[in-house]
Parts: structure tokens; C-alpha cells; sequence
């Protein structure tokens, strides 16, 4: 697959991540960069910055693009452990890869233990996510599931307790059970979470607002709700 940027490419690399090829800016000038594709003994291809653009579909890509090995996803079974305290991050249709590059940033950032995403109607991991990321989709295991709602009925079989996000409850971050293990579920940019998702959870909370504009970004109520239950 193709990803751009220097941040993203970097940590591929440090990841060792294999690279089928690379291409860099024929005016690109960052020596450390360069030399850290020297030290890896990596070749690469100088292009116009035109042709840049045209493998990348993005002008956005800092002057280097790389076609490397997909990004691996996971099962629950690989993940779940009932003998730690585990923190995922339930992704009920997010279709934005801007939204699940920020979100997948702020997962990295606090330690969460896995992102999980549906196969079908969820923005892929594909070069804009890894972008917006910054380099996390590297660092950041994400769990690929079929269906949303045995997922989650698994994650309860397993001690884990299933929190929505809800505007409409009167329960608040602050009555979570931080003690267990916990995941959070978020929904779609648009719709929110699906009803049947949302009578899965364990609980439903909303995020206080004290503003006019009940609202957020959902990676912002993501930051805010992985920042609340870190550790």
C-alpha cells in the first residue's frame, strides 16, 4: 500500500516495516531523513514533486512516499486478557479517515489497549489515516470484527465493561467504573451509535458541555473519554 509523510514513513521505518519502494522529492533537502534511509541501507527514486502527487493522490505528502507491507489488524482473541486492565476504544462506523487518523493519534498517545473497527461501512486503514495519525498506526493495534454487537457481548463474556456515549443520559464520564477494564464506544460521525449498539453497552454517558453547541467532533469526544479513562 502507498503512505506519504515523513512522520509516517519514519516510524515505518523504525518498525521495520517492509518497504517494496520509496520515492523522495527531487528537491528534498532533509539530511537526518536521508540519512536514516542510508543507515537502513534503503534505495530510493528522486522524482519531480508532480509525480509525488500523482503516486501519492495527495499533495500532502512533505516530499516522500513509500509503497510498504499493509498494516496488520488483530482478533479479539489475540488481544483480550482478563488478567489485565484493558482499555479499548469501539468504533461503531466511523467513516472519516481524518476522524480515525486523530483518533488512532490520541489511542497511541494514551496507551490504549486496541481500536476496534468493523470490516464493513469504517473509513480502512489506507494512506490518510497513517498521515493524520502522525506515524501511530505503527504503534496502535486494531482489531477488525465483523459484527459490532457480538463483539461487544464477547468483550462483556470477558469482564470487560461496555461504556456508549450519549447526549441524552443523565449519567457523565464521571459515574464510569475506572476500576475495570473498560471500552468505550463511539459512533458514527452523523447517526451516533446504532440503537442496538447502544442497548449492548453497559452504561451510557455523555461528556458535560457547558456551551451553546451541544456537539463535538468524535475524535475530540475520543480524546476527551481516553484521556478520562487512562491508567
Amino acid at each position: 500500500m502507498i503512505i506519504y509523510g515523513k512522520n509516517v514513513i519514519r516510524e515505518a521505518l523504525y518498525k521495520n516495516r517492509p518497504i517494496n519502494a520509496l520515492w523522495l522529492d527531487e528537491n528534498f533537502n532533509d539530511y537526518k531523513f536521508i540519512k536514516l534511509l542510508e543507515d537502513k541501507k534503503l534505495k530510493y527514486e528522486k522524482v519531480s514533486k508532480h509525480e509525488l502527487s500523482e503516486i501519492a493522490k495527495n499533495k500532502t505528502h512533505q516530499g516522500v512516499v513509500a509503497d510498504v507491507k499493509p498494516y496488520e489488524t488483530y482478533t479479539l482473541d489475540e488481544i483480550l486478557d482478563q488478567n489485565e486492565k484493558q482499555r479499548f476504544i469501539i468504533l461503531d462506523g466511523i467513516e472519516d479517515p481524518n476522524n480515525l487518523g486523530a483518533i488512532m493519534r490520541t489511542a497511541e498517545a494514551t496507551n490504549m489497549t486496541a481500536i476496534i473497527i468493523k470490516k464493513t461501512g469504517q473509513a480502512p486503514l489506507n494512506a490518510t489515516v497513517a498521515k493524520v495519525s502522525s506515524g501511530a498506526i505503527e504503534h496502535v493495534r486494531v482489531i477488525v470484527v465483523a459484527n459490532i454487537n457480538q463483539a461487544i457481548l464477547k468483550l462483556k463474556s470477558n469482564n470487560v465493561f461496555v461504556i456508549g456515549t450519549d447526549g441524552n443520559t443523565n449519567l457523565t464520564t464521571e459515574d464510569m467504573p475506572l476500576e475495570n477494564s473498560l471500552a468505550i464506544v463511539l459512533g458514527n460521525e452523523g447517526e451516533g451509535i446504532r440503537p442496538l449498539v447502544k442497548r449492548n453497552c453497559d452504561m451510557l454517558v455523555k461528556i458535560p458541555m457547558y456551551g451553546k453547541i451541544n456537539s463535538l467532533n468524535v475524535s475530540v469526544a475520543a480524546a476527551l473519554m481516553m484521556y478520562k479513562i487512562i491508567g
